[in-house]
């Protein structure tokens, strides 16, 4: 059983192709720029250039390639985006055009447009991790492709209501999956299970192959759950892993296996003595929803208190050195040997939830 694994982050994507007749140790493993990267610089250079651009494509993850078009803006450049291309910004097209000034035109107008540079906008290219793996002889039998099934996790912040903010319906979304009692494995999907507000999950669902059995998950989710493949963090019961991601740091409570609490929050708004009142608040169940959203975060959740509790803290994600030096002394989980394939590794088990056919081979494996 081959499965390609790619977790999408805001400063990289990280592939893993899993094999499961060998040590997932031999997994062949690439860490490139995440696509959100790639687009940023597509759009620097068109502005370095002083040309026009055109967005295609559909929904995708912001941050880098948001920045890059807002300054491409303000150099006094034209920017043209397809409805779907610009939904990566936001969901209200009206604010895109208004407030970022962005002019939306319909993809037959956007193939018109002349002396622009054409930009697609995209999670997904497998064509990229095709010839990526081609050069290096990776290939499939007559030209097939050299995996069986794919499992990819993105950041969602769903679609909110006008009405609503963003933050609060994304943590709203994250309460209603939790009371499912499947734990992290409630934010994994078989492509066709994905929630209809969920677009950018969707949007990788469609790019998918139609006869690819396929997951999509959420990136934290997906990195925590790959961080208890770790020997000494899998030896304890009760757990708060916390992935510090390049944009979102999002921690759990773990306790016999069930989500306790959790809260999220973006990265480069945390110093460390904030993050660690919040890990200590959360390890005892004392976090508020309220401290975390005015502090610019998205939110706190507690499904149960657990104010003796001592839980055993693992840290993960790229920007994990925020805790360094820390009185908490959090351990730095490195699941399979390898701390940046976290969330392949969890897509792996998210995988191996939403196909239980092939439960067993991808279990046996992950465990040698």
């Amino acid at each position: 059983m081959r499965i390609l694994t790619i977790d999408i982050g805001t400063g990289t994507q990280d592939i893993v192709l899993f094999d499961s007749d060998g040590p997932v140790e031999n997994s062949l493993q690439l860490i490139m720029p995440s696509p959100t990267q790639i687009v940023a610089k597509q759009v620097r250079a068109a502005t370095a250039d002083r040309k026009a651009i055109v967005l295609t494509g559909t929904i995708m993850g912001g941050g880098p390639c948001h920045w890059a078009v807002e300054d491409h803006l303000r150099a006094g450049l034209a920017a043209y985006a397809t409805p779907s291309a610009a939904t990566t910004f936001n969901d209200d097209l009206e604010w895109v055009e208004r407030e970022m000034g962005l002019t939306i035109v319909e993809p037959e107008e956007a193939r018109q447009i002349a002396k622009a540079r054409k930009i697609t906008l995209s999670d997904l290219d497998l064509g990229a991790i095709h010839t990526a793996l081609a050069a290096f002889g990776v290939t499939g039998v007559e030209g097939a492709r050299p995996y069986d099934a794919l499992a990819v996790a993105v950041f969602d912040h769903g679609n909110a209501p006008p009405d609503i903010s963003d933050r609060v319906f994304r943590f709203n979304y994250l309460a209603e999956r939790f009371s499912t009692g499947r734990g992290l494995l409630a934010l994994g999907f078989r492509r066709t299970d994905v929630p209809p507000a969920m677009t950018r999950l969707r949007a990788v669902a469609a790019a998918v192959p139609r006869e690819l059995p396929a997951v999509l998950m959420d990136t934290a989710p997906a990195a925590v759950l790959g961080a208890l493949d770790d020997p000494r963090v899998a030896e304890h019961d009760d757990l708060l892993i916390a992935n510090v991601g390049n944009f979102h740091c999002l921690a759990f409570h773990l306790s016999g296996g069930a989500i306790a609490g959790c809260f999220e929050h973006h990265t480069g708004e945390l110093q460390r003595d904030q993050l660690e009142g919040f890990l200590t608040r959360l390890g005892t169940g004392e976090i508020t929803n309220r401290e975390v959203f005015d502090s610019m975060g998205h939110g706190a959740l507690v499904l149960r208190p657990t104010p003796d509790a001592r839980p055993f803290l693992a840290v993960t994600g790229p920007r994990r050195a925020l805790l360094r030096g820390s009185a908490l002394a959090p351990y730095y989980a490195v699941p399979h040997g390898d701390m940046m394939l976290a969330g392949c590794f969890g897509l792996l088990r998210a995988y191996a939830a939403n196909y239980p056919e092939v439960a067993e081979q991808i279990e046996q494996a992950l465990a040698a």
